[in-house]
């Protein structure tokens, strides 16, 4: 079905402060959510979500002083999108320096609240994207926000989604790849500085692109490799110190794909 947009007009929005940086293409988008609290009336209100688009936008302007709400797009549980900067222009919700590699798309949920996101949210995000790609010559990528940048966002439930490819709800999607027993750890600690190399570096790194994250098979240890272990150790509750040690190894092969 074609994409239902909300004008930045009929939603309400406020004049940005200045003029946008252009932006002609990207990697691809980075999905985010609240990180707050999302009433789940929004989900019988559509009124609701397009006051909470209006208090994102003042928070992002009156708060972090920037001349307008962060996000590209925004999508809602009645698989509405909301124009926030829009295609071709820089968001600023990804972090600094990593705006211009994608755009930035919020699904309405929280960290409290409504933080499992309905079909029709999954697929207003997906249909903003398409609309990004087709207008703003956005890549293929779709990343949550943690990917690449220390935060929660786009929160567990929303993230799980993104990590399974953003399959359209109905489609079956593709499923997970059987859970594995280890092999032998290697008996080293994986750790950089300085890079190490080997072929146990390079079978780790294989085990966790198969997870779904990205991260190149080149059997050296370097910061991208530390930056994907933490994040895979805060995921797994283990302790986030970005060195392969026994039990972050087993973890790779042995805890579920989440």
């Amino acid at each position: 079905m074609p994409i239902d947009l909300v004008s930045r007009k009929e939603w309400g929005a406020r004049k940005a402060r200045g003029s946008y940086t252009a932006l002609s293409s990207t990697k691809g988008v980075k999905v985010h959510y609240t990180g707050g609290r999302v009433d789940p009336a929004i989900v019988d209100d559509h009124d609701k979500c397009t006051g909470v688009v209006r208090s994102i936008q003042k928070q992002h302007m009156d708060g972090n002083g920037w001349m307008d709400i962060g996000y590209s797009m925004v999508a809602c549980p009645h698989r509405k999108v909301f124009v926030g900067r829009g295609p071709g222009h820089l968001p600023a919700a990804n972090g600094p320096g990593l705006n211009s590699g994608h755009y930035a798309v919020l699904g309405l949920v929280g960290s409290s609240g409504l933080v499992t996101p309905p079909d029709d949210m999954l697929h207003a995000i997906l249909d903003a994207i398409d609309h990004l790609r087709d207008k703003g010559g956005a890549g293929k990528e779709i990343k949550g926000h943690r990917d690449g940048y220390a935060t929660s966002c786009p929160g567990d439930k929303l993230y799980a989604w993104v990590k399974k490819g953003a399959p359209r709800p109905g489609s079956g999607g593709e499923p997970d790849p059987p859970d594995e027993k280890a092999p032998p750890w290697p008996g080293r600690v994986l750790k950089y500085p300085p890079i190490m190399r080997g072929d146990d570096v390079r079978t780790w790194q294989a085990r966790m692109r198969a997870r779904g994250w990205s991260l190149d098979v080149d059997g050296a240890y370097g910061p991208r490799s530390r930056e994907v272990c933490e994040s895979f150790q805060r995921e797994k509750d283990l302790s986030a110190t970005g060195a392969v040690d026994k039990a972050t190894w087993v973890a790779a092969w042995e805890k579920p794909i989440t």
